[in-house]
């Protein structure tokens, strides 16, 4: 998907005309409204549209709010057909922007594992944007839809394809060609480590763990220590030996790499924008099974930064893996650390998919920051407290702590957890909601919809 200027002599058939005044757009378009060829698509009128012999032309309004010409992007893609391949917008030029991203956010489909995937790949590839869009204004969106595009399809791809060393791979292959420094740490160097909680997820496995370490630092950067961030990386979580209680509740958990997924994409749009922002990476990686050698409720593990976790349920694995990864983060002294997980079910439950939960113990005009990121990109954020008397249910009678706490606020007493092991200012992002959708939910799709990648590039770029 490439969205850029269109050439004078190239000709368009299906159009978006932004703006109220259909009267001054004349010929075909003026005979084909005034026909009985025209449907509201929305009750609330924001995008009409006109089908003739040539093309479509669709009427959408320019004084929508943001998501709302996102929307209408989503909607004027349901009704061009697949095999287009090109659609111009015309008119207001910061409207426009929004309705390309939208349309392309649509655009997405993973047909990798279908026999003909060539035939069920949408062929729309090029959106025209009005000449007074900026080239680079374009381009930045580009590589934010890239970003987006390969999130998803990590997200989607299955464990028979994604284990934690493709992943790493997978990171590898994408970052290093934009200026991103990669180094994965194998098996026996996370060993060297003692990365406790890593290997302890990692036991039940067939395939080993991996432990990548990104870095964008461009020569002007504007922080003068790292914001690091810090991605959850289940690439399958079965629940291990506190196995999952139904089978329709593991279908989606090739989806508990998201976190990982969208931290690797945004510092992935962050450097390719050439963002002037020192950014690191840490994203711990493995899948938790209940075969071989399984970590077992009960277990006492110790982990990097010598803390001692009792293991009360092998399905509170995310925790285990982001704890270690959050206690390595100390050795860059950064001014800011972030982690972003599918952690609990309990967040799902709380606030749906409709937004993330943050929390933490930064300074309240980070989350403002943050707060503005999420509505402007609508990758929505909500605050929720962070009392310490929520870290008493996470303190266990035999270890320092134990890894789940109590009935009630699950998503709290996690994020309390994992601040146990982070000396600098943080933030934790539990994504479970927005991450995986298993109904269609317009730009988003279905299955990954990449939240997080838009979220934190946004955060990134306007961070002072």
């Amino acid at each position: 998907m490439i969205l850029k200027i269109k050439d004078e002599a190239i000709q368009v058939a299906n159009k978006v005309i932004i703006g109220d005044d259909k009267s001054k757009f004349n010929g075909g378009v003026n005979a084909a409204l005034k026909s009985d060829f025209k449907f509201f698509l929305k009750s609330d009128k924001e995008v009409d549209f006109v089908k003739n012999m040539e093309g479509t032309v669709f009427f959408v309004k320019s004084d929508l709010s943001d998501e709302k010409l996102r929307v209408a992007g989503f909607t004027i893609r349901q009704h061009l057909d697949k095999t287009i391949e090109s659609v111009e917008l015309i008119g207001d030029s910061s409207a426009s922007i929004l309705i390309a991203e939208g349309i392309a956010l649509s655009n997405y489909k993973f047909v990798k594992y279908f026999k003909d995937n060539l035939k069920e790949t949408n062929k729309l590839n090029t959106i025209y944007l009005p000449s007074e869009v900026s080239k680079k204004q374009i381009q930045e969106v580009n590589n934010i839809i890239d970003a987006v595009y390969w999130t998803r399809d990590m997200v989607n791809e299955p464990l028979s394809y994604l284990t934690a060393v493709k992943f790493a791979e997978e990171i590898k292959n994408l970052c290093e060609p934009v200026g991103v420094k990669v180094e994965v740490l194998e098996k026996a160097k996370i060993e060297a480590l003692k990365m406790g909680g890593l290997l302890a997820v990692n036991k039940g496995s067939i395939d080993p763990p991996t432990f990548t370490i990104l870095e964008y630092k461009p020569k002007k950067a504007t922080n003068k220590q790292p914001i690091v961030l810090v991605g959850k990386g289940v690439v399958y979580d079965t629940g291990g030996l506190s196995l999952k209680p139904t089978p329709g509740s593991m279908d989606c958990m090739k989806s508990d790499m998201a976190g990982a997924a969208g931290v690797v994409g945004a510092i992935y749009a962050t450097a390719i924008n050439k963002e002037d922002k020192h950014i690191i990476g840490l994203i711990p990686a493995t899948d938790n099974r209940p075969g071989q050698m399984a970590y077992t409720p009960g277990d006492v593990v110790t982990m990097f930064d010598g803390t001692t976790v009792e293991v009360l349920n092998t399905d509170a694995e995310g925790r285990m893996i982001l704890a270690d990864a959050l206690a390595y983060s100390k050795k860059f002294k950064p001014e800011l650390v972030m982690d972003m997980a599918t952690l609990t079910g309990a967040a799902l439950r709380a606030i749906g998919s409709n937004a993330s939960i943050i929390m933490g113990n930064a300074e309240a005009k980070v989350f403002e920051k943050l707060e503005k990121s999420g509505n402007e990109t609508h990758e929505r954020v909500v605050k929720f407290p962070f009392w310490d008397e929520y870290l008493e249910t996470m303190k266990s009678s035999i270890a320092d702590l134990k890894n789940i706490g109590g009935a009630d606020a699950g998503m709290i007493t996690a994020g309390k957890f994992l601040e146990h092991f982070v000396e600098a200012p943080y933030v934790h992002i539990d994504i479970a909601g927005p991450s995986w959708l298993d109904n269609p939910q317009n730009y988003k799709g279905k299955g990954g919809t990449g939240y997080g990648v838009r979220l934190l590039y946004q955060f990134i770029k306007n961070y002072k």
